[in-house]
């Protein structure tokens, strides 16, 4: 997802603008479908004349609602109570729990990305993995809400996790600890003269912390510094402030993205301001790493490096999570989130469904599942109900990177005997090795 003013969504990832209801906007509603809202309340009155126990007001208006929202797409939702307090939590960046980005795929919990360095991701959950059961207790056909509540607790606390993986025959089970989820936005490494930055979530400030890691890599290169890999793999987004933010950073001009609605008001146009005074790493050659995990800000920062040509977009076909979601809060303790606009690259391509197609794609082979967990990927295209693209996409084509590459054939046990255990980072440093050519790398062993 993508929030205009969110840092982290609760279920994907998102860019949210906070909207107040206006009674001109409801009024304007009021009266357009008489006989429809007429229908609706006969449905009310027949249920609580006849159905087999007594259903309060408040269940049947909930579930009218959240009928209503979603019907439109996977994203848009009805939010109150509990729901509406894990948003919010969220959005302050620091609770308690798993660290699993999660989404309803009927009835089933899906994982869509363990967040970088979280409890989950260090139990060994993956993107992909279904969660069947919490301790031993069916949750399939549970509402996702109340899933995830389970999941969440005081750190310190273990829950049973039972997955189903596809490519295994039988479900395992995985003990997590949860943990206080505060990860750093922002991490660093130099490698043979080249710096790794990666990017764990669009938080507050993310292009002045990358900025700083940029000039730190550089001081660690005694100036020898031979170019950037940006990782944004797993990252499901966060701000789209952020994501503009981070764009900037290695820009010196040009439109960076674009949100147009069906309301005017949605319309938006963001660009290059050289806020950082220019491109920060000085024409450094540069890597971005994306995969599956890869959504909506990490998206929009692809996009807009590919189609400035700043940079060389290597991995896998991203998420395809090009759509804007609104929070409408209705009152202090209920809201809607509601899709409001698409957002497109600078070329006018939209990333909905599709996602940003590498330029290099290279699988991560080091996995020793990652062809199985690869011929099951999932991706926004995968979500019932999705917003699909303005322009037929080739379905055939988004079914390529589920297929075997035949340019990669070293396992996974060949890899680790030559010390390589990211076989996707270390491909990106190789490239920016061969892009800076022979005497400025051999300058920068010396």
């Amino acid at each position: 997802m993508t929030f205009r003013s969110l840092t982290r969504a609760a279920l994907l990832v998102t860019a949210v603008a906070m909207i107040p209801a206006t009674t001109a906007g409801l009024a304007a509603v009021d009266g357009a479908a008489g006989p429809e809202f007429g229908r609706l309340f006969t449905v009310y009155q027949i249920i609580k004349a006849n159905y087999v126990e007594p259903v309060d007001d408040d269940k049947l208006i909930k579930g009218a609602i959240q009928g209503m929202l979603t019907s439109l797409d996977p994203h848009s939702a009805y939010l109150d109570g509990a729901s509406l307090t894990r948003l919010d939590t969220l959005i302050q960046g620091n609770y308690s729990g798993l660290g699993l980005s999660v989404v309803g795929d009927d009835g089933a919990v899906k994982v869509v990305s363990p967040m970088r360095g979280s409890p989950a991701d260090k139990a060994g959950v993956k993107a992909g993995d279904y969660i069947t059961h919490l301790d031993g207790k069916l949750i399939y056909g549970l509402d996702l809400d109340d899933a995830v509540a389970q999941m969440r607790g005081p750190a310190g606390t273990a829950i049973r996790l039972t997955v189903f993986r596809p490519g295994r025959d039988e479900p395992f089970d995985v003990t997590v600890t949860r943990g206080v989820i505060s990860l750093e936005p922002v991490t660093s490494k130099l490698t043979d003269n080249v710096g790794v930055i990666t990017v764990n979530e669009f938080s507050a400030d993310v292009g002045n912390y990358v900025n700083r890691e940029i000039a730190k890599l550089k001081q660690q290169s005694g100036g020898k510094l031979a170019g950037l890999v940006l990782d944004l793999r797993q990252n499901p987004g966060g701000a789209l402030d952020e994501a503009v933010a981070l764009s900037d950073l290695f820009l010196s001009g040009g439109d960076i993205v674009s949100q147009r609605g069906r309301v005017a008001a949605e319309n938006e146009y963001y660009r290059a301001e050289t806020v950082f005074k220019g491109d920060a790493a000085k024409g450094l050659p540069l890597v971005v790493l994306i995969n599956s995990g890869s959504a909506s800000a990490s998206e929009i920062v692809a996009g807009a490096l590919q189609d400035q040509h700043r940079a060389l977009i290597m991995g896998e076909r991203s998420f395809g999570k090009g759509s804007v979601q609104s929070m409408i809060r209705l009152d202090k303790t209920h809201a809607v989130k509601l899709t409001t606009a698409r957002y497109f690259t600078p070329s006018g391509r939209s990333v909905q469904e599709g996602g940003i197609e590498p330029d290099i794609r290279v699988p991560q082979i080091s996995d020793p599942d990652a062809r199985k967990r690869a011929a099951m990927a999932y991706r926004e295209s995968d979500l019932r109900g999705h917003l699909v693209n303005e322009v037929d996409l080739d379905d055939k084509k988004l079914e390529d990177d589920k297929q075997e590459d035949p340019r990669f054939k070293m396992t996974p046990e060949e890899l680790k005997a030559k010390g390589i255990d990211d076989f996707q980072l270390w491909y990106a440093i190789s490239t920016v090795r061969r892009t800076v050519g022979p005497a400025l790398a051999a300058a920068a062993h010396k």
